[in-house]
């Protein structure tokens, strides 16, 4: 951790990926405790475009970020392959104490520590007030009543749509874990993926629905576009961790 402080002190250029809305403002924080370090922020992409990019750069040995944002569940294919740093080495072990045990776990691989967490949330559904109440739709408690409720949004107003498919991994195996589907299991050794198990099958059942029935914007995630749907009523709800 001295070595740490003393760097900052010194100051110098650090580049950060991050795709985050608060980014921004993380970096002005942190170049206001720290005025000598200068942050490089750069929006390379969000999710896989994202990593995409950072497993080419630092496969290719130059290029890639001194601190990138990482999603719990990507970060074990970058530890695994010692592209990341220990921060055990440093003393980032004594922040265990202000995290959940939930998120410390979620940047720990083979018992090192590989980053900070920096968000968690239970999951739940954001809606469009105005769009509901201007189409008489209630909000739905269940995965049932949303289906009835993207057929009533979609026939009403042919441009709005209850949700996009935004192709979000973490999204998809949340909704398997609340149906009850536990599609991955491992001992240490080998892992063994079932997406059929029943769990899987009623989740898939339900989305189903909205896909065929094409009642989902083809808006691509986490992109200008996406945020301007959610902002405008295009996109009437998201299903998210909160």
């Amino acid at each position: 951790q001295d070595a740490v402080d003393a760097a900052l002190r010194a100051g110098g250029t650090i580049t950060y990926w991050s795709w985050t809305p608060s980014a921004k403002d993380q970096v002005a924080a942190f170049e206001k405790e720290f005025p000598k370090v200068k942050v490089n922020y750069v929006n390379a992409g969000t999710g896989n475009d994202h990593y995409t990019k950072l497993q080419n750069a630092i496969k290719a040995g130059s290029g890639a970020p001194d601190v990138a944002q990482v999603e719990y569940q990507a970060l074990p294919q970058f530890a695994l392959t010692n592209s990341l740093v220990n921060l055990d080495q440093y003393g980032f072990g004594a922040f265990e104490k202000e995290y959940t045990p939930s998120t410390w776990s979620s940047v720990k691989v083979n018992n090192g520590l590989y980053g900070l967490p920096q968000d968690s949330g239970p999951m739940a559904l954001f809606y469009n007030k105005q769009v509901f109440d201007a189409n008489g739709i209630a909000v739905p408690k269940t995965w049932d009543e949303y289906v009835a409720a993207a057929k009533k949004l979609h026939t009403a107003d042919p441009g709005k749509y209850i949700t996009s498919d935004t192709g979000d991994a973490g999204f998809t195996t949340s909704m398997i874990w609340q149906a009850g589907g536990r599609p991955f299991t491992g001992d240490g050794r080998t892992v063994k993926i079932n997406l059929a198990d029943p769990g899987a099958k009623k989740w898939t059942a339900t989305w189903d629905q909205l896909v065929q029935g094409k009642l989902l914007s083809g808006i691509k995630g986490w992109t200008d576009d996406w945020y301007r749907a959610l902002g405008d009523g295009t996109i009437a709800t998201l299903v998210a961790g909160a």
